[in-house]
């Protein structure tokens, strides 16, 4: 039984009890009940069964946890396994490799020693714990969120209601027919007056014609739907702004038939046309207008051309069929690659045609550019994977340049817009309209300061803007606020008769903007404080905190607030 070798034992082993099925250590403790300690068998493996999934080191490398140093140093000095050793490990492993070799598949030399970690010293900053000493879960929310100007000033609850009843227009005082012809007369006061700041706005050469949407998902008679836009449903606002986005005109949308009504011999045109000529009314003879296909046609120029306005923009195949005639068609541009371009001048020599060949072929017309003179400029390639140098016509170049200015308006509102949840489309539009005004007003505060000279990073952002705008009308009226809060802190007295209210001074009263009614039913009489009459139908001045009467033949809380 001694003289059995390792393979002999192996494939009995396999053979009675299939392939893989005993392990190693279990092996060796076999051979040596079998052989016992005296017994010239070599040793197979180190009394642990090979892991697949870590590289098997040689015999010089591995050292036991239990041998002393004296034995480690003899362990050194011993020979390689032998290959037959060698190959059986590699067997078990499943891996094939010639007898004597010791290929190494790892880049990286793992050893067995203490692992000393090399780390920066860390060093902690000091806790404030002491400063939130009995703080309320609304003082750990505000302190990331609170706004002290908005905070300080207004409440939640009083700006839900204020928001709840916002009005800009008395509903009495519109006729049938007024109504009829505007379907935007509830919110028509504010608009006009964000619409008369714009046309106080210089004219330059250069301006641009484009879509933009009112964001609004509810229920509303005229909401658009616009596909491929940030926002694709809500109200259509036609507007016109500059290259650097400040905004000079606009025309909320409600039917090709209001827009016939502004426009003179306004029958046979269309939707694009009637826009162009609407808000090209306030422009000077020589400027330039840049638009995209849906407003650019032939009968849009010559309706420019007669008050000497050129137009610029890409347009539609259908809408220029003869000089596309005479044009290459987009087979032989593609051949000639990216870059290539040709054009056509209509008789008159007035108006040019353009086609450029970019990823795909693009159809231009002006009537102030042409495909002369020629640029390069810089386009990726998905084949190449890299930015390539391509020609470009000159119509191309100033159509870039000059037709973003309705779209930078757009994403400067985007960034804070007001968005709040509520199914009015009236409260949707004056904010919408609110916004378009801090952002003209922050494009027109940037474009004077550089012209001034002012550093990038003296300037406000529009974050900043904003919230100093919002200060600025809330310091305006925050003493007579505080001091009216003041005299109204005094609570009521328990019993039937209640604390009177003092009169707030008259420079409280006379600050009509700050006061607002609120309607209140009292179980218990209350005197109106201007004319002495009791009643149970009462109205409470927010502010003050005065209970007014509201009569037919007169009003007294509007008396109340005149002051002497």
């Amino acid at each position: 039984m001694a003289s059995i070798s390792a393979k002999m034992f192996y494939s009995q082993a396999r053979n009675k009890n299939g392939q893989g099925s005993i392990s190693l250590s279990k092996a060796e403790r076999l051979l040596n009940a079998i052989v016992g300690e005296n017994s010239d068998v070599e040793e197979l493996s180190d009394g642990e069964e090979a892991d697949p999934g870590v590289e098997l080191l040689h015999d010089k490398d591995y050292i036991p946890p239990d041998l002393s140093e004296s034995d480690q140093q003899s362990s050194d000095s011993d020979s390689e396994p032998p290959p037959s050793t060698e190959c059986a490990r590699k067997r078990k492993r499943g891996r094939s490799v010639e007898p004597g070799s010791s290929k190494n598949t790892s880049k990286v030399r793992w050893k067995s020693s203490a692992f000393t970690p090399d780390i920066v010293q860390f060093e902690a900053e000091e806790e404030t714990l002491h400063e939130r000493h009995n703080w309320q879960p609304l003082d750990y929310m505000e302190h990331a969120l609170r706004i002290p100007a908005i905070s300080d000033k207004l409440k939640r609850d009083r700006f839900f209601k204020l928001r709840k009843h916002l009005k800009v227009v008395i509903d009495s005082d519109i006729s049938e027919d007024m109504r009829k012809a505007d379907k935007f007369w509830k919110t028509r006061p504010f608009i006009d007056r964000i619409l008369k700041g714009c046309l106080l706005q210089a004219r330059p050469e250069c301006v641009s014609i484009d879509e933009q949407m009112i964001p609004f998902t509810g229920a509303c008679p005229f909401r658009q739907y616009v596909p491929l836009k940030p926002n694709p449903v809500g109200m259509k606002n036609f507007v016109l702004a500059t290259a650097g986005g400040i905004v000079l005109d606009f025309e909320v949308y409600q039917g090709a038939n209001s827009l016939r009504s502004q426009i003179q011999d306004a029958e046979e045109l269309g939707l694009g046309v009637l826009v162009i000529a609407r808000l090209a009314k306030t422009l000077h003879p020589g400027t330039k207008v840049y638009c995209d296909r849906f407003f650019t046609s032939m009968k849009a120029v010559d309706q420019m051309l007669e008050k000497q306005v050129y137009l610029t923009g890409t347009i539609m195949k259908n809408r220029v069929t003869e000089p596309l005639q005479k044009l290459p068609s987009d087979q032989d541009m593609k051949e000639q690659g990216r870059g290539a371009s040709a054009s056509v001048t209509r008789g008159d020599g007035k108006v040019c045609v353009v086609k450029w060949y970019d990823n795909k072929a693009v159809l231009m017309l002006s009537t102030v550019h042409a495909e002369q003179p020629e640029d390069v400029c810089q386009r990726w390639s998905k084949k190449d994977k890299q930015y390539v140098s391509v020609m470009r016509p000159s119509i191309v170049r100033e159509y870039n340049t000059k037709m973003g200015g309705v779209d930078l308006t757009d994403r400067m509102m985007s960034y804070y817009r007001m968005s709040v949840r509520t199914k009015k489309w009236t409260i949707r539009m004056l904010m919408h309209f609110l916004d378009l005004a801090l952002a003209n007003s922050w494009l027109l505060y940037r474009q004077d300061n550089t012209l001034c000279g002012t550093p990038k990073r003296d300037m406000m952002q529009f974050l900043q803007f904003r919230m100093t705008v919002a200060q600025a009308y809330l310091s305006k009226c925050g003493t007579a606020v505080e001091d009216a809060q003041e005299e109204n802190a005094h609570p009521l007295q328990q019993g039937s008769r209640h604390q009177i209210t003092p009169v707030p001074h008259v420079s409280i009263r006379t600050t009509s903007t700050k006061h607002l009614p609120e309607m209140v039913n009292l179980k218990n009489p209350m005197r109106c404080r201007q004319t002495g009459c009791s009643g149970k139908s009462r109205v409470r001045c927010m502010t003050c905190n005065m209970f007014l009467c509201l009569q037919t033949e007169r009003n007294c809380f509007a008396a109340f607030h005149k002051g002497p």
